[in-house]
């Protein structure tokens, strides 16, 4: 029996624009077969693997109690003459922190993060890219928090005032606090260049020390697009299943979900960019899933924010990746976390057409915009003789609707249930079979252009290098334009509609004609919300098209094929 509160799944971007290439593959079969002729009838959440242990967040220590640092108590009590001492700052201040690559603003408030930026990169507004969703600050709190099992609270430790030791360097920060009941300490170092920071966070309650994670919620990445709350997902790499494990927003609305075992790396993603930890694969490490209702940044309205929370031991030390899903720079950095980048269904097709872009691009072009027009001409032409196969049987096909619509005729009245329907359609494919004609050759274009279809518009959604790439008006190939009338959709429908019109028609019923003319508005009506490089590619197909269509339409002129002999029905 399914468990009526678990939240239900959402359609991806990727299943709904498979969805509609399904409905309109069936609209064009059941055309074919169900409009009656005017002239005569033609008839996950994925679940943790079972070797990671998942547990409900509140229950963690209960069921997957990380086994005591051996090395704490020791240290714990080396330290007892310096640190029984109370460690509390007198008042709160902000500490910043720049490399090459980030700008971070810390708190000695809760030993958090407030700001973190990403030098490099821009949002949708021009400004600089930053990670954190302050939006959803009030409810989830600041970055690397601290957090315990079972639900107990924290607030200690997150609103006390820690006192803040900035190196001399100014490339780390070391965070301590003491109370007489509360000890702990955060570190966070830099290198300059790099998107690789050391992180180590110790916790004791008293003299015991004391499990916790940090946090990251309420979102991460840029908050500035549409959807934003949507691309959000927790990370892990479970290496017991060598598989990454995802969880969505949506997977989150029943609560936290704890998972603990040995990971490659485990944080949060966006998109475009990711926060993970590092972990020592030599032994266990914790995540915790969290989801946050926080105000959307462009409308305001509550969105679920995916947030982590990760460590789960009384001393977590890791290396965090904070930065862009570029494929050489995960690769150098673990090729594991290559994973990162998802290219979806057709990743056969996809990855192979990244780097060619990518290639492409960086050799000889020096624009996306311009490489997506010249590699889309070269997969037109390099399935021009699947396509011009296609093309000469929609031709047969043409030239075969007058003794089509004469076999149609003979049956005129004939319901679908009558059993000389059967010797009707035996008819017509004795004709099909008679003159070489395959009665679905004219999807085959369609059919072809889908899985390139979808690898373009894997590899403009997730691939680092395609986001903010401009062409001529275009200001972003990776997202719709910006303009108040979209040039692109509407240059699609025009051209989807000349195409149409000089294709061979395959049928000689004005209904169904009517039915092919609804599209083109249906595909631009679902091209109108996709990315402005997605849209390119499919116009440009269009454009071949319409070439290669002209050209078929000037040199084949096949003849009118014979009468075929008509079978004498049963009476």
């Amino acid at each position: 029996m399914s468990d009526p509160n678990k939240p239900k799944k959402e359609f991806s971007m990727e299943q709904r624009l498979m969805l509609a290439f399904g409905l309109m593959g069936l609209v064009l079969i059941a055309s074919t077969y169900l409009i009656p002729s005017s002239q005569s009838p033609v008839k996950q959440a994925p679940k943790g693997n079972p070797s990671s242990a998942q547990i409900p967040a509140s229950q963690a220590p209960a069921q997957a109690k990380p086994a005591p640092d051996k090395s704490a108590p020791a240290t714990a009590a080396a330290r007892t003459a310096g640190e029984a001492a109370r460690q509390v700052a007198s008042k709160e201040e902000t500490v910043q922190i720049e490399t090459q690559v980030y700008k971070i603003t810390f708190s000695n408030r809760g030993a958090v993060v407030h700001s973190w930026v990403l030098k490099k990169y821009t949002d949708s507004n021009g400004k600089p890219l930053e990670l954190v969703n302050v939006n959803a600050v009030s409810k989830a709190g600041y970055p690397f928090q601290v957090r315990f099992h079972n639900d107990q609270s924290a607030d200690v430790l997150n609103n006390g005032l820690w006192v803040a030791k900035l190196a001399d360097d100014k490339q780390s920060i070391d965070f301590s606090y003491a109370d007489g009941a509360w000890t702990g300490r955060k570190n966070f170092s830099f290198t300059g260049n790099s998107y690789l920071a050391h992180i180590k966070s110790e916790v004791s309650a008293g003299s015991t020390p004391k499990p916790h994670l940090l946090a990251w919620r309420g979102g991460f990445g840029d908050a500035s697009v549409i959807g934003a709350a949507a691309s959000q997902h927790s990370v892990r790499f479970d290496l017991s299943a060598n598989k990454l494990q995802v969880l969505g927003a949506s997977d989150l609305k029943g609560g936290a979900q704890a998972h603990r075992g040995r990971f490659s790396f485990a944080g949060i993603e966006d998109a475009y960019f990711a926060a993970v930890a590092l972990p020592d694969t030599g032994k266990d490490f914790e995540i915790h899933s969290i989801g946050d209702n926080a105000p959307d940044a462009i409308d305001k309205k509550e969105q679920l924010n995916a947030g982590v929370a990760v460590g789960g031991d009384p001393v977590n030390s890791f290396q965090f990746f904070v930065g862009p899903k570029d494929t050489d720079l995960l690769k150098s950095i673990s090729p594991r976390l290559t994973q990162l980048i998802d290219f979806g269904w057709f990743f056969f097709i996809a990855e192979p057409l990244f780097r060619a872009v990518h290639w492409m691009n960086d050799k000889y072009l020096h624009n996306y915009g311009w490489t997506i027009i010249v590699i889309t001409v070269i997969i037109n032409f390099l399935l021009l003789p699947l396509k011009m196969s296609s093309l000469k049987s929609m031709k047969k096909m043409s030239l075969l609707q007058p003794q089509i619509a004469a076999i149609n005729e003979k049956y005129r009245g004939m319901s679908f249930k009558d059993p000389r329907k059967q010797e009707q359609n035996a008819e017509v494919m004795d004709l099909y079979k008679k003159h070489g004609v395959n009665p679905m050759g004219g999807c085959v274009p369609m059919v072809l252009q889908i899985p390139f279809f979808f690898a373009f518009y894997k590899v403009l959604s997730v691939a680092i290098e395609m986001r903010g790439a401009d062409w001529l008006w275009v200001t972003d190939l990776s997202r719709p334009e910006t303009l108040p009338i979209r040039i692109l959709p509407v240059a699609m429908i025009a051209s989807q509609f000349i195409m149409q019109k000089m294709t061979p028609s395959t049928t000689a019923d004005p209904s169904q004609q009517r039915v092919m003319l609804l599209m083109p508005l249906f595909l631009g009506f679902m091209f109108y919300g996709v990315s402005s490089g997605l849209v390119l590619y499919w116009l440009t197909g269009n454009l071949v098209g319409i070439a290669q269509q002209w050209f078929f339409n000037k040199k084949f002129q096949g003849p009118v094929p014979a009468a075929p002999a008509v079978r004498k029905t049963k009476k």
